[in-house]
């Protein structure tokens, strides 16, 4: 059995106002055996598309290496744009030494109602991934069941958006269930009716222009 703890502290700071909230990056990370292209930092996986993403809706620039500037670059932009980072998994074991949440065992969650305390200029969630089984709306899901809080919709069209109240506040927090930045979710992505329309529109279109299209306006 693999213990596959997150490797990346929370990057949190008091002016941030939106947090990405994921599960855990893949085990190569925990165990420091990164390959060429990967970061060391949040999302740095060669293989991921968050950063990629941001990248092109930004024009960053950004280094994909495993460099002390690489990682460095992705903090100052993260703090310009007031963008915090919390995966919602501190632990968890596996019997397959790979990064599918579905094969995610007796997982430890971080507290992340704990976090919006602590941060209180958080108003919003971006998970990268739905309320599919071990994805990080999900597992959230249980952590506000367990405080009796629960989700109100606002727009059931992908990306979902929620809302709900931390107790003891008036404080409301948006969630949004972006489409995972993997590519496992390609072919949840070619189902969609919206991307088939668009690939009609235009048959250069892929599946990570969809995801710079639906990314973008939360951002």
């Amino acid at each position: 059995m693999f213990n596959h703890t997150h490797p990346y502290e929370p990057f949190l700071f008091p002016e941030a106002t939106k947090m990405i909230v994921g599960t855990l990056p893949p085990p190569r990370f925990t165990m420091g055996t990164l390959k060429d292209g990967d970061v060391n930092f949040c999302y740095g996986s060669k293989d991921g598309q968050l950063w990629p993403i941001l990248d092109q809706i930004f024009s960053l620039s950004l280094q994909y290496d495993t460099s002390q500037s690489a990682i460095e670059e992705r903090m100052a932009f993260l703090r310009k744009r007031k963008i915090g980072i919390c995966d919602i998994v501190a632990s968890a074991q596996r019997i397959k030494v790979d990064a599918s949440d579905l094969g995610m065992k007796e997982i430890r969650l971080r507290n992340i109602l704990n976090y919006l305390h602590q941060f209180p200029n958080i108003h919003t969630l971006l998970f990268t991934g739905g309320n599919s089984l071990n994805g990080p709306e999900y597992l959230f899901r249980k952590q506000l069941k367990e405080h009796g809080i629960s989700l109100r919709c606002i727009s059931d069209e992908v990306p979902r958006i929620h809302q709900f109240s931390l107790t003891s506040s008036s404080r409301e927090i948006r969630t949004v269930s972006l489409t995972a930045p993997s590519g496992a979710a390609n072919r949840a992505i070619g189902s969609m009716d919206s991307y088939k329309e668009l690939k009609k529109e235009n048959p250069v279109f892929t599946t990570f222009d969809f995801r710079i299209l639906q990314y973008r306006p939360f951002f």
